[in-house]
């Protein structure tokens, strides 16, 4: 290609930073599209050649009126969503501009639970049993062989948000009395207890050249609804849990039709049975400083690497992941009561971030070659944590 492409990145929430430096390193205009309420944020604005602000980046047509306009004097070569809510809003962009890189039918397996878990299942990939809240007679049918609780989700929020678990069917019928003609943007789920896990993953031309694992102390739903404190830990490289992720997760990223870019996928290994099953996959950097996770593993910077891919794929280049470390690295992370935590008294050497510039919370990550040093301090850190700073609230109603 020649000149200078443009990336037009959207941002309902502030983050993606490292991708916007990069995508300017490497030559690239960068347009900012983002929500009013995060235009002070920190962003990297040495990095943006342009920013425009909106109410609301997923109200349609008002953000394909927008981006519109906007093409009439600009170039624009690729749309990036930045957040998970705006993964479906940028595939809206690209089929109406027919710009490369994800469309419709593709976002909507990284986006809406429902279209990911029957995509999955038509996969021969292992689901918690499930039921779209839409015919009653299934939705009978289903609590009468399913023992309670079960997980009541929403299709398309992120994370945690919105999921709540329903412990029987009296209960279920009232919460769906209180959600109108919103019923069927909801699904009913078999409850697993056991382990979650997720996986870090890049890919460039449907060919996976990077993945991670790690596991979570407490899953996250019981996390964001109960509160207490937030662990994940890189499990070790060659474990045969490790791979058999590695290999479920690749037929993830097949069944769901990725081609480039970065996901983050949640798997949780049944207390019945010892089975993994899929979760729920993100085409994005997963949240709550997961990229700073992988970096201290590994070195590799996930938003780095997919500005890199994006571009090169634009000029028709190849992409080639640089060389990476596989150590262990472990994050803790909880609101604390302090509007900013001291940290100073915590100085193992093996701290390599500490989390700044974020009200009532207190966050570590430590990195080390060995697993099990990881897997001391982070729970030394899980008992501080609790004493020092620990604030419970109830849950909120976005992603962080």
């Amino acid at each position: 290609m020649d000149g200078m492409p443009t990336v037009l990145c959207l941002g309902s929430y502030f983050k993606g930073n490292a991708f916007i430096r990069m995508c300017k390193s490497l030559g690239a205009k960068v347009i900012l599209v983002a929500k009013e309420d995060v235009c002070d944020e920190p962003w990297a604005r040495e990095s943006i050649d342009e920013i425009f602000l909106m109410p609301d980046l997923t109200v349609r047509p008002d953000i394909i009126h927008a981006i519109s306009y906007l093409a009439r004097d600009r170039q624009i070569d690729r749309i990036v969503a930045l957040d998970d809510y705006d993964v479906e809003t940028a595939a809206a962009l690209r089929e109406h501009l027919r710009t490369p890189g994800m469309g419709d039918t593709t976002a909507r397996y990284f986006r809406d639970k429902l279209a990911m878990r029957v995509q999955a299942r038509d996969s021969n990939i292992p689901v918690p049993d499930f039921v779209h809240v839409l015919n009653y007679d299934r939705l009978r049918d289903f609590m009468a062989r399913t023992p309670p609780p079960w997980v009541f989700k929403p299709r398309s929020e992120a994370g945690s948000v919105g999921i709540k678990k329903v412990y029987n069917s009296e209960e279920f019928w009232r919460t769906l009395d209180t959600l109108g003609d919103r019923q069927s943007y909801y699904l009913l789920e078999k409850f697993l207890p056991g382990a979650v896990f997720h996986v870090d993953t890049i890919i460039s031309e449907r060919q996976v050249l990077f993945n991670i694992a790690h596991r979570y102390g407490k899953p996250p739903m019981q996390v964001f609804h109960e509160g207490g404190i937030f662990t994940t830990q890189t499990l070790p490289h060659e474990d045969h849990e490790t791979l058999a992720l590695f290999a479920l997760n690749r037929q993830v990223i097949e069944a769901m039709g990725m081609v480039r870019g970065i996901t983050h996928a949640e798997f949780i290994q049944s207390n019945e049975d010892g089975q993994f099953y899929f979760l729920e996959a993100a085409a994005r950097v997963g949240g709550a400083n997961i990229d700073e996770l992988v970096a201290a593993a590994t070195g590799i910077n996930l938003w780095e690497e997919w500005a890199k891919i994006e571009l090169a794929h634009l000029r028709r280049e190849s992409y080639e992941l640089k060389r990476y470390r596989q150590e262990y690295a472990g994050l803790i992370l909880c609101l604390a009561r302090q509007e900013w935590p001291e940290l100073s008294g915590y100085t193992d050497p093996e701290i390599v971030w500490r989390l700044h510039q974020k009200e009532h919370h207190a966050g570590l990550i430590i990195s080390s070659p060995s697993h099990e040093r990881v897997g001391e301090l982070l729970a030394a850190y899980e008992r501080r944590f609790a004493e020092d700073f620990l604030a419970v609230l109830p849950a909120s109603d976005k992603a962080a």
